[in-house]
C-alpha cells in the first residue's frame, strides 16, 4: 500500500484519536500535493463541529440566567444539533477514509 493513501486516510481517521492535530502535522510537514489535498479536507472536516460550539455557551448561560425553574430548551435544542452534526462529520471522514484506501 502506498504511503499517500495510508496517509490521506489517516487523516480522515485521526477524528477517532488525535482530533485536529494529526492532518494539521500532515498538512505542514507533506510535500506531496494529494496528501496536502486530503490533509486540508480532514482538517477542515475536523474543525466543522467547533463552530456551533460558542452558540451552546450562549444558549446555556442564557437558559441559565433567564430562565431558571424552567426546562432549557435552547440548551437542549443547541446539544442535538451538536451531536447530529457530530455524527455527520464522523460518518463522512469514515466513507472518505475507506474511499482513498479503495481508491487506485
Amino acid at each position: 500500500m502506498e504511503t499517500r493513501k495510508v496517509l490521506s486516510s489517516l487523516c480522515y481517521f485521526s477524528i477517532f484519536f488525535a482530533g485536529f492535530i494529526f492532518p494539521l502535522i500532515v498538512y505542514i510537514a507533506t510535500g506531496d500535493a494529494v496528501t496536502k489535498r486530503h490533509a486540508k479536507k480532514s482538517l477542515l472536516s475536523h474543525l466543522i463541529p467547533l463552530i456551533p460550539t460558542p452558540l451552546l455557551i450562549f444558549a446555556f448561560y442564557y437558559d441559565l440566567t433567564n430562565t431558571p425553574d424552567s426546562v432549557p430548551a435552547f440548551t437542549i435544542i443547541c446539544i442535538v444539533v451538536l451531536i447530529l452534526i457530530w455524527i455527520v462529520v464522523i460518518i463522512w471522514n469514515i466513507i472518505k477514509g475507506v474511499k482513498v484506501l479503495v481508491a487506485e
